[in-house]
């Protein structure tokens, strides 16, 4: 055993290892569901023994070899009642290698399970919810809030995704290569949608869970390795490098968040800006120009700008304008009218946000009501302003912005009392 842990750090080995147990333990016992209800059982043991105890040597091969257990239990458990209810004995081959025994315990099978929760007999929501919630280790709530519905609506997304896996008899292993594009998409848009939750929480009192950023780009540049010639996998990892290099300066050091405008910049990370940016030009190359590459020459855009007020506005919005010809998606348009108001002044942003009052989607999301309070900030009614930034702050769950939204209200109110 090693020196005992404290509570963090042992929850951040936990999260890092977890997918790499599920895949382990899914490739032996050929069973999703039952696997990782035998994972997070192992998990939840760990959680109360490795602070007490002390880590293993061999964590991984601890939760692996625990969790191997449970499904062996839950095999027996299996076989033993249909033999009461029909006597017909487990499928042969179920269940060899011995419980004590962890095969292959240092291959990192995350990649492959990756594949396996985006298999096309799933939908792509459902294998996206699949994916966050196996590979991701976010919470059903955390899910449900960034796909914008209910929680009891995505736990019965995952349900049935789980379902859906168990039918399709897929095996554990890599997708043929042209199967691989074929779920690539759902592959790409959970990693998005890791590392967002990631930079941003939705929800509690950090505004940014590093654990998931690292953990998207690492599986990021997974999937770059596999696929290196794909454009779009570069721009996602470069989407990711050149915004978590702003990572160090967006938080106080009491955990306050800073907005853009305000922060450090010589806290920007050089290293991932120049990464990013290499990659981004590459990909750019190939000249085939998807969602992923126009976000991440967004985002090289306002790298770029050494003062705040340096900033490539109309740049920003052109891009904005091609990339919501791709893209549906409410929060592109959100982004866009910023850019407008940017450039052509706040009323332009105000009238573009006014088709999102109808759209289900975001009408009720605190950011919708947070730039609505920014662009009548910088139109001059405060009052109104004021109005939007507290109703932005009831509407979110994120500690941080809570607050800032709060201050940002306070301020104008001092303004005009």
């Amino acid at each position: 055993m090693t020196d005992k842990l404290p509570d963090a750090d042992s929850e951040h080995v936990l999260r890092e290892l977890a997918p790499q147990v599920l895949g382990s333990v899914v490739r032996r016992f050929h069973d999703f569901a039952a696997a990782e209800d035998a994972v997070q059982e192992a998990l939840l043991a760990a959680a109360l023994q490795w602070p007490r105890e002390g880590m293993p040597d061999n964590p991984r091969g601890w939760l692996i070899q625990v969790a191997s257990r449970r499904m062996t239990d839950y095999w027996r458990s299996e076989e033993a009642r249909r033999r009461r209810e029909s006597e017909v004995a487990l499928e042969a081959g179920r269940l060899s290698p011995a419980p004590d025994t962890v095969p292959e315990a240092d291959r990192d099978d995350t990649l492959t399970l990756f594949f396996m929760c985006c298999h096309p007999s799933l939908t792509l929501p459902s294998a996206i919810a699949l994916t966050l919630r196996a590979v991701g280790g976010l919470t059903t709530a955390e899910i449900a809030s960034a796909f914008l519905v209910p929680e009891a609506t995505m736990a019965q997304r995952i349900s049935r995704a789980k379902a859906g896996i168990k039918a399709s008899g897929v095996p554990f292993q890599l997708p043929a290569v042209p199967e691989r594009g074929q779920r690539l998409r759902a592959v790409l848009h959970v990693l998005y949608l890791i590392f967002n939750e990631g930079y941003t929480s939705s929800g509690g009192s950090q505004l940014q869970r590093l654990e998931l950023s690292r953990e998207a780009i690492r599986l990021a540049r997974s999937v770059r390795a596999l696929l290196p010639d794909d454009a779009e996998v570069a721009g996602l990892l470069a989407l990711m490098l050149l915004t978590d290099a702003r990572r160090a300066a967006r938080t106080g050091p009491d955990g306050a968040l800073i907005p853009l405008t305000e922060q450090d910049r010589s806290l920007w990370d050089q290293a991932e800006i120049s990464e990013g940016t290499a990659l981004l030009t590459t990909a750019l190359s190939k000249g085939s120009i998807g969602a992923y590459q126009l976000q991440a020459a967004i985002a090289a855009v306002y790298d770029e700008a050494v003062r705040a007020e340096d900033t490539d506005w109309p740049q920003i919005l052109a891009l904005y304008e091609l990339l919501k010809r791709m893209s549906d998606n409410p929060m592109v348009t959100l982004n866009h009218a910023v850019a407008a108001a940017m450039v052509h002044g706040p009323s332009k942003g105000l009238e573009l946000i006014r088709s999102l009052d109808s759209d289900a989607r975001i009408a009720g999301h605190h950011r919708l009501d947070a730039v609505r309070a920014h662009l009548l900030e910088m139109a001059g009614d405060r009052q109104a302003a004021v109005t939007h930034y507290r109703l932005a702050a009831t509407r979110t769950t994120s500690i941080p912005e809570r607050n800032y939204l709060l201050t940002q209200a306070a301020r104008l109110s001092e303004d005009t009392s």
